[in-house]
């Protein structure tokens, strides 16, 4: 009997069949766009296809109820193996003990061919809790055709960016041309992380922020400090001398109508612009003011404290971040690849690509939203600030009012201290 056992054993390496028992994993990803959600159920078929080692068994979540299902799923002991999180909470979960450092599966050549904003987005307390196959792009898209009515320069790189004093000239000349009622489009009606991640960065281009980077421990000062107050005078003004409409018809209309020239946003704006206008479209960086800075950050891939099985998770991950896959999303969704090795690869993003705009920024401006435990309470308190702001509400008031909460928040959890 010893011997017919060992034969069928010998034969079964010899088939190519494993005798030992595959492991499975389950991995929660948000349901995102069309595009996305195809890519990431073929990576997920291909992988198991091509290995018998590890199974993925992958669950679609809705995203709008995405993290309120993760922290019920981890209050009950119920984390996948694996999840996706939108990048800004990356420091929360970790804080909360949600997630597995990833250092350990990492070799540096891997570390150092990712985007410096994808290692800033997924650290904290100095270990990468989480890593993403793409970061988001935020700038200004331009209609090319109204730009030249208006005798307006067009900035070919980051370093050629318009300034402060320069783009206010641009918006005063787009607001004089007859077919243009406001010349410039902040998405006043896509409310949400939004104004968040859209219109912070005006906040630190003044020398603002959220809150102080150094501590973590209070926004006193910072988010309603003097640069604070002129940053949000001024983008108050805006809605109010009617250079940005504060209650747009739709998403996007009016710049894909040809009714509006520039528009603050994003890389995901690009596939319907370019339908829309074609060659008129031309992306232009992020305008340079008091500071230069644009915003960065999207939805990374995690390897929960829950998973019994983080070697087996670790090979999926490294499967979805081979560069090749990233393209794949890249093409799907329009983001820009979060490694070197990826955007070499890219043609919309590598060096000369209409896209690459995006890349020199993520290298050299851009900044994550604060990477800190309390984030998701100072994201709801600035988003409560904005939609005051645009309503005409006093400016030092509601400044005042949103430090009270995030630093109410952070007394209530007693700094956040490290565990």
């Amino acid at each position: 009997m010893k011997k017919v056992v060992s034969i069928l054993f010998v034969l079964l390496i010899f088939l190519g069949i494993s005798v030992f028992s595959q492991v499975e994993i389950t991995m929660w990803f948000h349901s995102g766009r069309g595009e996305e959600r195809e890519v990431i159920e073929d990576q997920v078929k291909r992988f198991n296809a091509m290995q018998n080692e590890v199974k993925v068994i992958a669950i679609q979540l809705p995203e709008g109820s995405y993290n309120d299902q993760v922290n019920a799923a981890a209050l009950a002991g119920d984390l996948p193996d694996v999840l996706d999180l939108d990048g800004p909470f990356v420091s929360n979960y970790a804080w909360a003990g949600y997630l597995r450092p990833l250092d350990e599966f990492m070799s540096s050549e891997l570390k150092q061919d990712f985007l410096p904003s994808i290692i800033a987005q997924g650290t904290y307390n100095g270990k990468i809790y989480a890593l993403g196959t793409f970061d988001s792009g935020l700038a200004l898209w331009g209609n090319k055709a109204l730009l030249g009515k208006a005798n307006v320069r067009i900035p070919k790189n980051v370093e050629d960016a318009w300034t402060f004093t320069e783009f206010m000239d641009v918006l005063r000349r787009l607001k004089e041309l007859p077919e243009v009622t406001y010349p410039l489009d902040l998405k006043a009606n896509d409310r949400g992380e939004w104004y968040t991640y859209g219109l912070s960065p005006f906040f630190q281009g003044f020398g603002a922020d959220l809150i102080d980077r150094e501590t973590y421990m209070s926004a006193e000062g910072i988010l309603n400090g003097p640069e604070a107050v002129a940053a949000a005078s001024w983008l108050q003004a805006l809605f109010e001398q009617g250079f940005v409409n504060s209650n747009p018809p739709g998403y996007n209309v009016e710049f894909l109508n040809g009714e509006i020239p520039l528009e603050w946003a994003g890389h995901w704006e690009y596939p319907q612009g370019k339908g829309a206008l074609g060659d008129d479209l031309v992306l232009i960086p992020a305008p340079k003011f008091f500071k230069h800075v644009s915003g960065m950050g999207s939805w990374a891939w995690a390897i929960t404290t829950n998973s019994k099985n983080p070697e087996a998770s670790w090979k999926f991950l490294e499967f979805l971040l081979k560069p090749e896959e990233i393209v794949k999303m890249s093409n799907a969704n329009g983001a820009v690849p979060s490694r070197y090795s990826a955007i070499e690869l890219s043609e919309l993003y590598k060096v000369g690509g209409p896209l690459n705009i995006y890349v020199q920024q993520l290298n050299t401006i851009a900044l994550p939203r604060p990477v800190t435990p309390g984030y998701p309470t100072i994201t709801l308190a600035f988003q409560d600030m904005i939609g005051n702001l645009i309503r005409g509400a006093d400016v030092q008031e509601i400044l005042d009012r949103a430090v009270r909460v995030i630093d109410q928040d952070i007394e209530s959890n007693q700094g956040y201290p490290i565990y």
